[in-house]
């Protein structure tokens, strides 16, 4: 194993805290809007289970979107993820604000992102993410770059890199 690929497994292994964009994360960024102004997004199953198997683990997940959608709370609603702030200003105070309240280190915290906005955030947690279609600085920025694209298995990738590096991605299977 190269030392690149075990300093990865070292930051995944010290994550409590799973923090997720959802626009191009945990979905493809695609937005569809309909005829009433509505916006639909889709996604993507495995992902969700990936999060669930994270959550089983041990691990918090937390939302953090530059963007306001029903779409995004319903998904978080049946997905269990407790932590979610939608419509974010300024995504560093809001990270700040989230893990004071749990009381989590910021070495302690991964953030997976795929566009600018994000890049403040990820510069402050032990484990930046980049999904394989991020836009360039965030995936120089990144201490792991997916090999799947947002909305097509990017967040599952990732569950299974911390559960594995946790020696719990086996028994992750049986949730």
């Amino acid at each position: 194993m190269s030392q690149a690929a075990a300093a990865v497994l070292e930051r995944a292994r010290a994550v409590r805290l799973a923090i997720f964009d959802v626009d191009g994360v945990m979905t493809d960024g695609t937005l569809y809007i309909g005829a009433q102004g509505e916006a639909f997004k889709a996604f993507n199953i495995l992902d969700g289970h990936g999060m669930k198997m994270l959550q089983a683990a041990g691990v918090a997940t937390a939302i953090i979107s530059g963007r306001t959608s029903e779409a995004v709370a319903r998904r978080a609603a049946e997905l269990a993820i407790a932590h979610v702030v939608q419509g974010s200003a300024d995504k560093v105070a809001d990270f700040e604000r989230l893990v004071a309240s749990l009381g989590v280190a910021e070495s302690a915290c991964s953030f997976v992102g795929d566009d600018l906005p994000d890049l403040a955030i990820m510069r402050r947690c032990g484990l930046a993410v980049a999904v394989a279609n991020a836009v360039e600085p965030i995936r120089q920025a990144a201490h792991y770059v997916t090999r799947a694209s947002g909305g097509r298995g990017a967040v599952r990738e990732f569950c299974e890199l911390v559960l594995h590096a946790r020696g719990q991605l086996g028994a992750a299977a049986a949730v």
